[in-house]
């Protein structure tokens, strides 16, 4: 089974401390090795307002983690979340996939777009100078065709 990506992204109680947030960020990352797995991002993002109250909280403080691993080590890790009493919410979704969709999409828009410019006899790729110049078509004026818009 190929290593497949992971965010996991928890909330734990707002008045936990430093030293509680590292204790359970290194239990995770010692899980993580221990089954195979590796961690490529821990994020801290600190604490913030809840959409909603979880359990009389109306604060949390949240922690990122992408993670490169299998399902087992997935739910190993969802499993030891769920009895610790600190960690109102925790959420583990598969990232991976995501991009596997949107890299197919881009390749069969590049393939259609070579195979049309071929059939008008034109070269696969574009060449230099051919079409857009710059990404972004938005270039900051108020204008239309050349005349000004007002807005």
């Amino acid at each position: 089974m190929s290593a497949r990506t992971y965010e996991l992204i928890y909330i734990l109680k707002p008045e936990a401390n430093e030293q509680e947030v590292a204790d359970l960020q290194a239990q995770i990352e010692a899980v993580i090795q221990r089954l195979g797995g590796t961690l490529e991002k821990t994020e801290a993002w600190g604490r913030r307002r809840l959409a909603y109250e979880i359990g009389k909280h109306k604060e949390g403080f949240y922690v990122l983690h992408v993670i490169s691993g299998s399902g087992e080590l997935m739910k190993e890790i969802d499993r030891r979340l769920r009895v610790i009493d600190g960690i109102l919410r925790h959420l583990v979704v598969r990232v991976d996939e995501r991009q596997q969709v949107a890299e197919r999409a881009r390749t069969k828009r590049m393939e259609e777009s070579r195979r049309r410019r071929v059939a008008r006899g034109l070269p696969p790729e574009r060449q230099p100078g051919e079409g857009p110049q710059h990404d972004n078509d938005d270039d900051g004026d108020q204008s239309y065709d050349g005349v000004d818009v007002e807005v």
